[in-house]
């Protein structure tokens, strides 16, 4: 049965990518729309994607912050590689969860210390939605004239941050915790229990290293800082000539609002909300959804790049990972 719902759940993804997508080539000029991302200004485009490309890195290396913390000691070659393969499956499973789920595996495979690596992994989830749910606030906060009349919007960045803040007060709230797993026994939340168990235990990276945390957070905010400024060179590269203000209150709420789980990766639905929002900026159409899948061949490059060093460097995920002769895990 939750096979079943699982399939479902994911056809339903993939219809709604694919309804949105054939809505929006119908709705825009698709000439034009070639037109305009093929008379790109490619020199703009290449600072663009290394901009894009510098988020992904600092990502990567905010995520060996936390397996260190952990004790967990491997080669950064070692992470980008894993983190390389997250990249490249995220493409094509249902959410950036299968790409964290073939981070998890990979390197617990090695290091025989699962649930520290997903805890790992599970953290530099929540640091990178921690980051975005408070930027797309702030954006909310400063953009209200721009958004007050969409309900749409503001419903979906209140559900979000609700679910962001339940799942914080939970994880690092101990009376709260206890409670949950109260109402949690029943045979079947038994794995939902177990994770959150194993997934609270873990927190201590966080409750006992406030440096960590403080400063894992503080690389969550630049990188979501990263991606307006990203859209803006692209926006510039292709001829949309507005101010810069726009991308950052768009952008980020843009981004919250693709976390909800109604499409696969946001595709069809970030394209929508782009033309959507930068309407109201005096952006066309065929301008708007150009930006957008601009980013997207961004995103495709870098995950395709990520599977070619994944696939190429097989023999090095063999790699023995080093145990520090310190105590194992009391941090």
């Amino acid at each position: 049965m939750k096979i079943f719902k699982k399939i479902a759940s994911i056809i339903l993804r993939v219809s709604v990518s694919i309804i949105l997508l054939i809505f929006l080539f119908r709705l825009v000029d698709k000439k034009n729309l070639i037109e305009i991302i093929k008379n790109a200004d490619k020199p703009l485009l290449l600072i663009a994607f290394l901009i894009f490309f510098s988020s992904c890195a600092l990502a990567i290396f905010r995520w060996d912050m936390l397996l260190k913390a952990a004790r967990i000691h491997l080669p950064l070659k070692r992470v980008i590689i894993s983190s390389a393969g997250g990249m490249f499956f995220s493409l094509f499973l249902p959410s950036t969860i299968g790409g964290d789920l073939v981070r998890s595996i990979d390197l617990a495979a090695h290091t025989k210390r699962t649930h520290e690596v997903v805890a790992t992994v599970l953290l530099d989830r929540l640091s990178g939605y921690i980051g975005l749910v408070s930027v797309a606030l702030l954006a909310v906060l400063f953009g209200w004239s721009f958004i007050q009349e969409n309900t749409g919007v503001l419903i979906s960045v209140a559900v979000i941050t609700a679910v962001l803040a339940a799942v914080l007060l939970i994880l690092f709230n101990s009376s709260l915790y206890s409670r949950i797993n109260k109402l949690l026994q029943t045979p079947s939340a038994g794995k939902i229990r177990e994770f959150i168990k194993d997934l609270h235990q873990e927190m201590h990276i966080f409750r006992h290293h406030t440096d960590i945390a403080v400063n894992n957070l503080l690389l969550s905010l630049v990188i979501q800082i990263i991606s307006p400024l990203t859209f803006y060179i692209i926006a510039l590269s292709i001829g949309i000539k507005i101010n810069m203000f726009y991308f950052f209150i768009f952008i980020p709420i843009i981004g919250a609002i693709t976390l909800l789980p109604i499409s696969i990766g946001g595709l069809g639905l970030r394209d929508t909300i782009t033309i959507l929002f930068f309407a109201k900026a005096g952006v066309s159409k065929d301008m708007a959804f150009a930006m957008s899948l601009v980013s997207f061949f961004f995103i495709l490059m870098l995950g395709m790049t990520g599977g070619i060093i994944y696939a190429l460097t097989v023999r090095h995920r063999r790699i023995q990972y080093h145990k520090p002769h310190s105590v194992h895990h009391s941090l």
